[in-house]
């Protein structure tokens, strides 16, 4: 299809948080301006508690005065399924575009796509964020079998999801390397964002950023800080971002290794005006993942130009070229220091060059481009 004249959006929105309502958003721009005229259809109720880890689901920040955000989607009310269904159905967009990243959601979204889609006229496209989510619970198949039925296309940002959505569906699928989170603000100089943290000007100071699981691996990272070249090193570590878990297991880390004067917490969500201090501030952003089929964290340390350390699971090797744009560790302590040290020795500057030839590639044009593609097969 040529560039759609109207565009839904299905997904997490104001005045929902986190990276899938801030990739929205940015979406949504994306798609206005190219001329879409673009709708976001959001959730008024998106978790039950008991799947919710955080403090709150919604946002402190005023709602985004350019953007069409419809909040009306209950995840868990039958009804509302069926008549946000027949609304999206009677207005006939001629793209709809849906986020998949928890098999909660299928019988919520597939059962609303199969009524828009007996129109006839909508196309619509799955960005596919996980297909086999971290953390399994029963129904996960049997939800994402259902929803998957009930697109179109796919998209998706790793070679990982795009293996897995084979286990499910033959249907037209893309991958494409996730956009730059280019909504936060501008880089601002270091010792600006390390004055509004209250860190000092002279450290050596890394990143670990966003909702911290068990997946992320931040218990290695902690490990690798109590590794003799670190702490020779005198290299502190900034952990911003919230809970999603229980912190008991990170706190007895921190206690057991005496990491407390190495370490700089800031463990409650980051809203999205104060993201580009903390990318700003630090020399470098560490992704200790055990495993992972991509991380916004990623595009956020391309826009801020932050040399990264990734472990080498998942998609993530490939989103950043070793000795290029940082630095990939195998996923135990000791590897991990290893490499946050050689970023140290090769410096900030060093990886530059690499750093803002390689964010080029990460446009949102690629993604609205690859989404019609999928939905013209």
């Amino acid at each position: 299809m040529s560039m759609p004249a109207s565009v839904v959006i299905i997904g997490p929105a104001h005045p929902l948080r986190g990276g899938l309502a801030s990739f929205n958003e940015r979406l949504a721009r994306e798609f206005q301006s190219e001329g879409c005229s673009t709708t976001i259809y959001t959730f008024s109720l998106q978790y039950p508690s008991f799947l919710f880890p955080g403090t709150t689901q919604y946002s402190t920040e005023p709602k985004p005065g350019d953007l069409n955000i419809k909040v009306c989607i209950n995840s868990i009310n039958p009804f509302n399924w069926l008549k946000v269904g027949f609304q999206l159905k009677k207005l006939q967009p001629d793209l709809l575009v849906v986020r998949y990243w928890l098999p909660f959601m299928g019988p919520c979204l597939g059962t609303i796509l199969r009524i828009v889609r007996s129109n006839k006229h909508t196309k619509i496209v799955c960005i596919a964020d996980n297909v086999i989510p971290h953390e399994k619970r029963p129904g996960d198949t049997l939800f994402t079998r259902y929803f998957t039925k009930s697109v179109d296309g796919f998209v998706t940002m790793s070679d990982k999801v795009l293996q897995d959505l084979k286990l499910f569906t033959q249907k037209p699928a893309t991958k494409i390397v996730h956009p730059l989170y280019d909504n936060f603000g501008e880089v601002i100089p270091k010792s600006e964002a390390r004055s509004h943290l209250h860190l000092p000007s002279n450290e050596k100071i890394i990143l670990f950023f966003g909702f911290i699981r068990a997946y992320k691996g931040l218990d290695m990272l902690l490990q690798a800080m109590h590794e003799s070249m670190i702490q020779q090193a005198g290299i502190k570590l900034l952990i911003a971002g919230e809970f999603y878990e229980d912190r008991a297991k990170y706190d007895n880390i921190i206690q057991e290794l005496s990491l407390q004067s190495q370490l700089y917490l800031k463990t409650d969500f980051i809203p999205d005006s104060e993201v580009k201090y903390y990318l700003s501030a630090a020399d470098f952003v560490i992704q200790p993942y055990k495993n992972a089929t991509q991380s916004g964290v990623t595009p956020l340390a391309y826009h801020f130009e932050k040399p990264m350390l990734v472990t080498n699971v998942g998609g993530l090797p490939d989103l950043v070229p070793h000795l290029k744009v940082g630095i990939i560790a195998e996923p135990n302590a000791k590897a991990i220091a290893a490499g946050i040290c050689e970023l140290y020795k090769l410096g900030e500057d060093f990886f530059l060059t690499h750093l803002r030839e390689e964010k080029k590639k990460y446009s949102w044009q690629n993604l609205t481009k690859a989404i019609t593609q999928v939905a013209e097969i």
